[in-house]
């Protein structure tokens, strides 16, 4: 599986962006995407993914900013931003899960494979 992250870029405070995930490859093995980042300094961390089945999860620090979905199964998987704030500059990656489980998870390393990353600044 191979995954393409896109859609990054420098927005203000309480602006919008929408992050896009193309996945190609043994897509039928997938059975969830998600969303992590990753700060300069810090670790990477969970922001938001959604299951074959429909079902997501989102981070308590995102949650009703952030809202996360999908078209094609899950070949291309959509994290849509708004409320931007400064602490959410990071390198944004997706990621793919080939374990199917009962709800999605939230683990970096119940993921199997990563796309490149992109990057999201917000200005203050």
């Amino acid at each position: 599986v191979q995954l393409q992250a896109s859609g990054g870029g420098l927005v203000q405070a309480g602006g919008s962006l929408r992050l896009s995930c193309a996945a190609s490859g043994r897509t039928s093995t997938m059975y969830a995407v998600g969303w992590f980042r990753q700060a300069p300094g810090k670790e990477r961390e969970f922001v938001a993914a959604i299951g074959w089945t429909g079902g997501w999860s989102y981070a308590d620090s995102v949650k009703g900013r952030f809202t996360i979905s999908r078209e094609n199964a899950l070949t291309r998987v959509y994290l849509q931003m708004n409320s931007l704030k400064p602490e959410d500059t990071a390198v944004y990656y997706c990621a793919s899960d080939q374990t199917r489980r009962p709800r999605v998870s939230t683990a970096v390393n119940g993921y199997d494979y990563w796309g490149q990353g992109t990057l999201v600044t917000v200005s203050s």
